[in-house]
Order: structure tokens, then sequence, then C-alpha cells
């Protein structure tokens, strides 16, 4: 039986954040309640469709901030999926929070709905960088979430850290490190600051309020990441994500290795595990009210709210290169076929001798410093169109 996974998108915060470019709202509790129906609707309906034969390995609740929405939302859903979907008894849950929704009853709550991963979103120790970035929590909160969890039951803790954030000294960047690495986690996820159009960082970097860090920022504060996590016994299993021995994320993986999932809500995406991506339209009104008008069996005046990909054999190649080399495994040569992995090989071969690529066991993949010019060896492996096409 294939293995799969559900995403669910809950696109509800308290505030923004001042770097966050996700689809997210902050409406209130009347249209929590209608996101929740149309959630558990759409559970239904994509189970007959997208899941036959699939056994469910991990769910995960990411947002947004899942734990914005109240405990008996987060059951009603949960419970759509366990009548809807075959889900293995040893899946991994996870659900997203902020450091300062984290309380004890929250915890056996969630533990309580099949929860056994809470990944929060605590981006830096210090207070004043948190404020900067209009985080609503402190230091000292995001500690205590972190204690909380763990001594409440529920021993899978990650976290997620930013690097080269406005005012982040690399000092400050290490001291976030020690810190992380001291409080029992098992999971750290850190990527570097992207400033994007239509954040309140890309408003203020306009107007000449904050200045981007520069390259040498982000490669320094990168390699004080390796090291730090490599000494505290993490392993570095994608780019960006670190982990100690058996708590690599499941579900993270299942996207970088190519198996099927299931996006559930606004903006959520989904991938058939073989060349078909699918993504919900980030709108939530369109979204609530399509799913609405469905369970009252009236036919809904437009098409439902999403769109559909399918991938030809050079994009597929493509997304091939750019999920698995982002792993320390690597690209396994063997998943191509002989004219493809021929190009790959010919052409990663300047890599290979500058010793930022290596092969080892059939699989390429980055050594240590090819990793800080991934982006840039990744786009040069792309699929050129005067290459022999497919004969598939």
């Amino acid at each position: 039986m294939k293995k799969g996974s559900i995403y669910i998108h809950v696109p509800f915060c308290k505030t923004r954040c001042a770097y966050c470019s996700f689809f997210s709202s902050t409406n209130g509790m009347e249209t929590k309640r209608e996101y929740t129906d149309a959630v558990c609707l759409e559970a239904k309906e994509r189970a007959i469709v997208d899941a036959d034969g699939m056994e469910i390995s991990s769910v995960y609740f990411g947002g947004g901030t899942p734990t914005q929405l109240p405990i008996e939302n987060l059951e009603r859903m949960m419970h759509a999926l366990q009548a809807n979907y075959r889900i293995s008894e040893d899946a991994e849950v996870t659900f997203e929070a902020n450091p300062d929704d984290i309380t004890p009853t929250l915890i056996h709550q969630l533990r309580d709905l099949g929860a056994n991963r809470i990944s929060m979103g605590v981006q830096s120790f210090n207070d004043e960088v948190l404020s900067k970035i209009s985080r609503r929590h402190t230091s000292r909160q995001a500690v205590k979430a972190v204690e909380t969890t763990l001594q409440h039951g529920i021993s899978n803790a990650s976290i997620d850290l930013i690097y080269g954030l406005p005012g982040q000294e690399h000092r400050q960047w290490q001291q976030d490190l020690n810190m992380a690495f001291s409080l029992g986690i098992s999971h750290l996820s850190s990527y570097a600051l992207s400033i994007e159009e239509g954040t309140a960082l890309f408003q203020q970097k306009k107007r000449g309020d904050i200045r981007e860090a520069s390259e040498d920022d982000f490669l320094l504060m990168y390699g004080l990441l390796q090291d730090t996590a490599e000494h505290a016994g993490f392993q570095q299993y994608e780019i960006s994500n670190f982990a100690l021995p058996g708590f690599h994320s499941r579900h993270n993986s299942g996207y970088w290795n190519g198996q099927p999932y299931i996006g559930l809500g606004p903006a959520a995406h989904s991938y058939d595990g073989l060349r078909t991506r699918r993504w919900n339209a980030a709108d939530l009104y369109a979204y609530t009210r399509f799913w609405k008008s469905s369970e009252g069996n009236v036919k809904s005046p437009t098409p439902p709210p999403f769109d559909v990909e399918v991938l030809n054999d050079d994009e597929l190649y493509d997304e091939r290169v750019m999920t698995r080399l982002r792993t320390a495994q690597g690209m396994d040569l063997r998943e191509l076929p002989d004219f493809r992995r021929d190009y790959l090989l010919h052409i990663s071969q300047p890599y290979v001798k500058k010793r930022l690529l290596e092969i080892i066991d059939g699989h390429l993949r980055f050594t240590r410093n090819g990793i800080f010019l991934s982006d840039t060896i990744m786009a040069d492996l792309m699929w050129d169109s005067e290459a022999p096409s497919s004969c598939t």
C-alpha cells in the first residue's frame, strides 16, 4: 500500500509577522466555524478521489497558526480525517503552534487528538529582534513553551529559527543556536530571511529603515548553524533541517522524496506522487462559500476553487533534481531514464571536480561546501531544452 500524507492549512493568525508572506487571516469566530465546516467537507470529498489505496503516514496542521482555532474545531477536523482516511497507527501528527499559545492544557488537548509532534515558530530568542519582526511572544515565553511541551507528554518538539533578521548580529545568532540546542528539542528548521514583496519588512526596506544581511553574513551564519547543530549531535538531513537520529520530519521528508500528499484548506497544495499538482485558491471566502453550497446540495455558481498542473517529462526531471538534492541523501541516479542520467552526470561533472557535488552509492549529493552554492548549482542542473527529448 502506498504511503502518503495530509496537510491542513489553517489560515488564521492573531497578528501578522513583519516577514510573513503566507496566506492568512485575522478574521473572527464565525469565519473559523465556516472554515472548519469546509475542511471537514473537503476531507470527505477528496478521500474518495485522491486517497484510494493510500495509507496516511503523516498529518500536519500548518498555517497560519493552527492553535488560534478553538480546540473543538481542531477536534472536528481530526475526526473527519479519521473517518475518511486510513491513518497508520504510528502516523506522525504535527501541530504548528505559536509559543505564547502553549499551555499545559493545550498540550494535553492536542495529545488527546493524536498529536505526537509540536512545531513552534520561535524565530529568535532575542526580544529586540522579535519586536522588530512583530512576533507576539518573548524569549522567555519561547523557552517556557518548549519546556511545557516536553513536560506534558509530547517529546518530539521542533522549533523554527530565522537568520539574517534586521539588527541580528553574528554573536546574537550564536546565542540563539546555543539556547535552542540547550532546551531538549529533537528537531530544528532554520531559514535565511527572505524579504518578500507585500510584507511589512519589504516596506521598511523600501523606505531604508532596515537593510538586508549581506551574502557574507548569510554564509557565516549558516556555517555557525551547521557547526553548532553537529556539535549538539543533530544530523543535517536537508539543507534547512536538522534532527537528532530518528527524529527526521516524516512529513517534510515525504515532500522531498516525491511521496503523494493531500492539501486541505485555502492555499493548500497537493501532489499525486506522479506528475499532477493541485492547489486551492488563496481565498478564504471562496473556499468556505463553495463547500457550504456543496453541503446544502446547491450547485455552486463557480467551479471548485483550485488549479491543476500536470508536469511534463522535462519539468518532472527539474522537480526531482530540486527536491532530491535538498536532502543529505541526494539524488538517486537510478530514478532517471538513461539519457537523463547521462545528461545530469555530464552537466554536474565540473561541480564534482570542484568538490561541490559528490557521487556516493549511486546518489548525487552536495558536499558541505556545495550546500553554500546550492541554489546556483541546482539552477545549472536543470534540463536544457536543447538536450535530447524524452522517448516516453
